[in-house]
């Protein structure tokens, strides 16, 4: 059962959309809109906007677009009743109960809580004098009580059913662990608990909620990490540990770390910008999630080989996101913890402050996999830094780490820079082939979504295009489409949202993309907001809706169905073109 249509006003009338993405997104008002680094791809160039005028976005590049809920559904991965929820919470709206979509919601607050129940009896086990050695491994890090009590750190006894028996007592079921991660289920069907005889450190989303657990053995057993599993509110690829604290932070960059303890030390220290990923290598939504928050990051990791190549992934991803990337290099102490502890926050400050940047860190990488006083390597090694230099954005960059490196090696500048000019040709030619078969990829027809996006009939399209977008800036031209039924659309979504506005209007109900965007898939959305990034002349609004509507319905006379053609070419041109007005 849907979320009343009246409620989605309310909500919608209540939430600024502006305020919501800048949460996320750092923007800059240009004009009538706002601009700033898409949150749901890679880029350098700002393409993504909001207009607070009509409270919707819409990105350029990637194409997708929607109000306040849709934004929450794609940056939380959330259902749309969850997003709405969280938006309700926001601005202090009760969600009507609704008998389908509470289920979800409910289900989801109900591991919440479950993980809150948890993370308060692993601390509560802490204090225990039966777990004075696991207090005794966060004390003799240097952990004071107040940090230990800060990040909620625990003890899960060592016990096969510990956690089962006593979230019994409280009510919790043994399916609502296993749907939480905090149990196992083996091949026999005997149920266990999955963190036994570990210090426990909880994993604790932006909204303040307990979503996971990592879990630190206190002998020489394996695994010495043990993470939650991904459940439907936890996903260790989409959450960075400590990122719910260091966006608050002042810093002005973000520290990236590569593990719990590292993370909290620094912490401790002052250093609140700190973050680690959860048990697994950076991924690209990682990297946006940084890029969201800061201009600048400073990788600190371990400088053994597992360490720099781990630095070298998160290198290639962070600068895709275009902002700053350094590489902490630390002197006179194995990690940060122990340079803290031996000469201070101070001289750790200026330690970041003189970090080197990403580039001069790979170039070094590059030289110490060489011995240079062999002619075919020092070959070798001028050819793999060639080509790191030749992926530089700037031609300022790689002259001026070109003719470093032809110092470093003893050889001139012009040699130096043919090799950064061939490499750069080779990999332009490699992006043009990767492009080419990008491009002549077939679309795939046998989904939902690539159907209803479909342009069978160019010209019907476009003109179906045009009254979908005059329609939803005025619903009172419907007085004017009388003679036009859903079934003239060749394009199946416009149809549905021709007919979904004739009904809403003709019973007096509002029309907007919040009420219309529970009804419409992800690529449906994004498509219709596409469309309405086109200005609207108000002078010719009712002569450009009766040509629109000839169009479609002597195109719908013919039968004319091209099923060679679709709206691919079409979007990308005219998304260029409205970005070209709208700046």
């Amino acid at each position: 059962m849907p979320i009343p249509e009246q409620f989605l006003e309310e909500l919608n009338a209540r939430t600024d959309i502006v305020d919501i993405v800048s949460n996320y997104v750092t923007l800059t008002k240009k004009g009538n809109r706002y601009w700033g680094l898409c949150p749901f791809h890679s880029e350098k160039t700002p393409s993504f906007s909001v207009s607070p005028d009509r409270q919707m976005y819409y990105c350029f590049g990637c194409h997708k677009g929607g109000g306040a809920v849709q934004f929450t559904m794609e940056l939380e991965g959330v259902s749309f009743p969850d997003a709405v929820g969280i938006l309700a919470q926001r601005v202090g709206l009760q969600v009507p109960e609704t008998k389908g979509d509470s289920d979800s919601r409910k289900r989801r607050e109900r591991l919440y809580q479950l993980n809150r129940d948890t993370a308060r009896w692993y601390h509560e086990n802490l204090v225990q004098p039966e777990a004075r050695h696991a207090l005794n491994y966060f004390t003799d890090r240097g952990l004071s009580r107040r940090t230990i009590t800060n990040f909620g750190l625990g003890y899960a006894w060592d016990e096969w059913d510990g956690l089962i028996k006593e979230m019994g007592k409280r009510g919790y079921t043994k399916q609502e662990l296993l749907d939480a991660g905090l149990v196992v289920k083996n091949d026999k069907g005997r149920i266990y608990d999955r963190f036994r005889g570990r210090v426990m450190f909880p994993i604790i989303d932006l909204r303040g909620n307990v979503i996971g657990f990592g879990g630190r053995v206190l002998d020489n057993s394996t695994p010495k990490y043990l993470n939650s599993p991904d459940t439907i509110i936890f996903n260790k690829s989409k959450n960075l540990f400590a990122l719910n604290l260091a966006r608050k932070s002042k810093q002005g960059r973000i520290i990236l770390t590569e593990g719990y303890m590292d993370t909290i030390a620094l912490h401790q220290a002052g250093f609140d910008c700190a973050v680690a990923s959860l048990g697994t290598s950076l991924t690209e939504d990682h990297a946006r999630m940084i890029a969201q928050r800061t201009q600048e990051v400073v990788i600190s990791y371990d400088s053994d080989s597992a360490g720099v190549n781990a630095a070298q992934r998160a290198i290639q991803l962070l600068n895709k996101t275009g902002i700053k990337v350094k590489v902490l290099k630390v002197t006179g102490a194995k990690d940060p913890d122990e340079f803290i502890k031996k000469y201070g926050p101070a001289a750790f400050q200026k330690l970041i402050d003189g970090s080197e940047n990403h580039v001069e860190f790979r170039l070094l990488q590059v030289k110490n996999k060489y011995d240079l006083t062999a002619d075919d390597q020092k070959v070798a090694c001028i050819q793999e830094l060639a080509n790191v230099i030749a992926r530089l954005p700037g031609a300022a960059e790689r002259e001026v780490y070109g003719n470093r490196m032809a110092v470093d090696l003893g050889i001139s500048a012009d040699t130096m820079r043919r090799e950064i000019d061939r490499s750069q040709k080779r990999q332009l030619r490699r992006g043009e082939k990767q492009q080419t078969r990008r491009v002549l990829q077939p679309v795939q027809m046998n989904q939902p979504e690539a159907r209803a996006l479909r342009y069978d009939n160019m010209r019907s399209g476009k003109a179906e295009e045009g009254v979908i977008s005059l329609l939803m800036n005025d619903p009172d031209l419907l007085s004017q489409t009388a003679g036009l039924s859903p079934e003239d659309f060749t394009v199946p979504l416009f149809g549905r949202v021709y007919e979904q506005i004739w009904t809403r209007w003709s019973e007096g109900r509002p029309v907007s993309i919040h009420t219309l965007g529970q009804d419409l898939s992800g690529e449906e959305m994004n498509h219709l907001v596409s469309i309405l990034q086109s200005p609207i002349s108000q002078e010719n609004r009712e002569w450009a809706m009766q040509d629109y509507i000839n169009i479609i319905q002597t195109e719908s006379l013919k039968g004319i169905r091209r099923s060679d053609v679709d709206d691919g070419a079409l979007m990308a041109f005219r998304d260029k073109k409205h970005m070209e007005d709208a700046t």
